[in-house]
């Protein structure tokens, strides 16, 4: 069986810390129910995940009264007697200790931000991708450890040491772990954060038509604060990207929506690409981040041309513009956050874009994977025994013949 942490239960009793995740969907369609049980089956029959139904909200609270084991909630919007953010406004009360995913209608942003605002952690759309739709699971269950283990210690955090520990953990768990392995193009990424916990962070989308979304950001300030900033952004840029086509459009709505609930005046640079196997061409717009750097099949490579736009949140109704550009076969897009251009070695001296170029120089680019070893390598070798005061990120896109 499948273990992991929980707190006590609500009678005071350390619950079995063994058994599947059990996960209650909430949702009026009589289908839904044998469609989960027949995609989730290999999980299921794993031990990892075992399945709670309930029609409407006023059974979904009736469950949760009832069953001290449930450890996330799978709920739609739109459902007779009790909706689903009526129901998210009563978990807390009920049962605090779980997370709450989302069933929203293709771009309904109103109803979305609404249950963000409620506590959602995180949303899928209708039709559901069932395999989207365990990735978000996946990432909702290692939040909600996280999450867990910070409360089991609450009394420990009273130290700066054990907040970033909880806001490190907070950042991983919304980073990809898996990423699309299609014909054509390969897709890596990964970060090193540091002991002081900044606001990196990247995604990878999955978009209509094959298109791919490509993010890197880096949020203002450090520890929890940036971490739950960080979470915020993420979210609300996945919720425009999958409304709106155009990455300059995407960036204007995150921005405003940012702004909007900004009472600590945080901020956060943002590349946000997408690219479509059609045509291969790469759309993208910039808000205040590094520019990417893409290295090209001769072994030369060159910075991506720039676009307007500040860091999102300061201001509202800020304009973006936007490219377009023609990735070539063979061609290497590396996103990165200055975690890489500005690491320093003990004479203080930074890295740098040359030697982030040096990287890719005169030899052919491997892959996705090798290529992202390939820059922590130089810069962990550059750095040396020089203390690391930022993430280091790094989003590899390259396109291939297969």
């Amino acid at each position: 069986m499948i273990g992991r942490r929980r707190p006590p239960g609500r009678d005071g009793i350390m619950a079995d810390t063994s058994g599947p995740y059990r996960i209650l969907v909430v949702d009026d369609e009589p289908d839904l129910e044998p469609l989960v049980l027949q995609r989730m089956r290999r999980a299921i029959r794993s031990g990892r995940y075992q399945f709670v139904f309930a029609q409407n909200g006023v059974e979904a609270l009736e469950t949760l009264n009832q069953d001290d084991e449930i450890d996330m909630v799978l709920s739609d919007i739109n459902m007779p007697q009790m909706d689903g953010l009526a129901l998210l406004s009563h978990i807390p009360d009920v049962a605090p200790d779980i997370h709450a995913v989302i069933i929203s209608a293709y771009g309904d942003m109103k109803n979305i931000r609404s249950a963000m605002n409620l506590g959602a952690f995180d949303f899928v759309t209708k039709p559901v991708d069932f395999e989207d739709l365990r990735i978000t699971i996946e990432r909702a269950l290692t939040n909600l450890e996280a999450w867990r283990e910070a409360t089991a210690s609450r009394e420990r955090l009273v130290a700066l040491e054990n907040e970033l520990d909880v806001a490190n953990k907070m950042q991983q768990s919304i980073l990809p772990t898996e990423f699309p392995g299609q014909p054509g193009f390969q897709i890596y990424g990964s970060m090193i954060p540091a002991r002081v916990v900044g606001g990196d962070f990247f995604d990878v989308i999955y978009l209509d038509n094959g298109r791919i979304g490509l993010a890197v950001a880096d949020v203002s300030d450090k520890g929890v604060p940036a971490a739950l900033f960080m979470m915020a952004s993420r979210t609300l840029l996945k919720s425009a990207a999958m409304g709106l086509k155009s990455p300059r459009e995407v960036l204007t709505e995150v921005n405003d929506l940012l702004y909007d609930d900004n009472d600590a005046m945080m901020f956060v640079t943002l590349f946000y690409a997408v690219y479509d196997p059609t045509t291969g061409e790469m759309t993208y717009a910039n808000g205040g981040h590094n520019a990417p750097l893409i290295a090209h099949v001769d072994g030369t490579s060159t910075v991506l041309p720039g676009t307007n736009g500040i860091a999102l949140g300061v201001m509202p109704g800020m304009n973006y513009d936007e490219r377009t550009i023609s990735i070539s076969t063979g061609d290497t897009v590396v996103f990165y956050t200055d975690g890489v251009t500005e690491a320093v070695n003990e004479d203080g001296e930074e890295f740098g874009m040359e030697r982030l170029q040096q990287v890719f120089t005169g030899q052919p680019v491997r892959d996705a994977e090798a290529s992202t070893q390939a820059v922590f390598d130089a810069v962990n070798q550059f750095a040396g025994n020089a203390a690391q005061f930022d993430d280091i990120t790094c989003l590899i896109f390259r396109r291939s013949e297969t």
